[in-house]
């Protein structure tokens, strides 16, 4: 498999519009990061992505294949999310084990030796109810389906939530490890964006139901700037860029700055000019204008 894309997607409950015309290819072997806000779209563009949500318009194309209802399809993608215990099977849900067995059963790819590693890694208790589990066991699962399918293209909506700063750890090792040897693809989407950001070959910025940026990561980062400094200088070092989030402390001024190609901060000014880490260029750009 090489590319899944969507075309034009739209998704609207009743009169409410989630998505709004998104256009966007995801290609083969590369470790995408979807962020953005809560509610700016990002769980219902992938449910439409992986046919588990129908699109009120647009189409989302596997390889030339329509997705939606399409088997041939759908054996290449796995959408692995957070799991409700409360929606799942009610209070008497299954066990972890039969879970995984159906899991098992849905996926053609799936690597059962794989599955078996990760239960003893993770130390999961696969006796236990699914409606049993603490929050960290829960998103344990979730990793272990995605990564044991062993789908072409494997989509994990918050995978660490509820893990600790090893568990964290953990995962994004063995993701890596997965992506190297396998080459999948692989989209995550997660809130924790620091720690995530050095994987993430390219990320991908949803604000209000839209596509804000796709673009690879490192060379991102390398356009982004926050200049700080007396208002007027850094007025003067930006003048006629496209600036984002500014702060002012008294005299004192502080601005985000992502700089097209062939763009510079002007030369002469008494600013100080620092790197822009992945979240704080989120905040900039997602967060709410001061």
């Amino acid at each position: 498999m090489s590319e899944l894309v969507c075309k034009n997607i739209s998704k609207a409950y009743k009169k409410k519009k989630v998505l709004h015309g998104i256009d966007l290819t995801i290609e083969q072997g590369k470790i995408y990061g979807l962020i953005g806000r809560n509610g700016a779209g990002k769980t219902t563009l992938l449910s439409v992505m992986t046919a588990q949500n129908p699109a009120t318009g647009g189409e989302v194309i596997l390889d030339g294949m329509p997705v939606w209802e399409n088997q041939q399809a759908l054996e290449h993608l796995c959408f692995s999310r957070e799991l409700n215990t409360l929606s799942i099977l009610g209070p008497n849900s299954v066990k972890v084990k039969e879970y995984l067995m159906m899991a098992r059963m849905y996926y053609p790819n799936w690597d059962r030796e794989m599955e078996k590693r990760l239960v003893e890694r993770f130390d999961l208790n696969v006796k236990k109810r699914i409606s049993k589990l603490s929050k960290g066991m829960l998103s344990m699962v979730t990793i272990i389906v995605a990564l044991a399918s062993k789908a072409d293209i494997t989509i994990l909506d918050e995978p660490v939530a509820g893990l600790d700063v090893v568990a964290r750890t953990d995962f994004y090792q063995l993701l890596m490890e997965e992506h190297v040897n396998s080459g999948r693809t692989f989209i995550i989407s997660t809130h924790i964006i620091e720690e995530a950001a050095n994987v993430f070959e390219e990320v991908i910025f949803l604000k209000d139901g839209m596509i804000l940026l796709k673009e690879n990561t490192q060379e991102l980062l390398e356009r982004a700037v926050h200049v700080s400094g007396l208002a007027g200088e850094v007025d003067a070092a930006c003048e006629g860029l496209t600036i984002h989030h500014v702060e002012n402390i008294g005299r004192s001024k502080g601005v985000t700055v992502l700089l097209s190609a062939g763009q510079q901060l002007h030369p002469g000014h008494d600013v100080t000019v620092q790197p822009v880490s992945l979240q704080n260029l989120f905040v900039a750009l997602c967060g709410r204008e001061a």
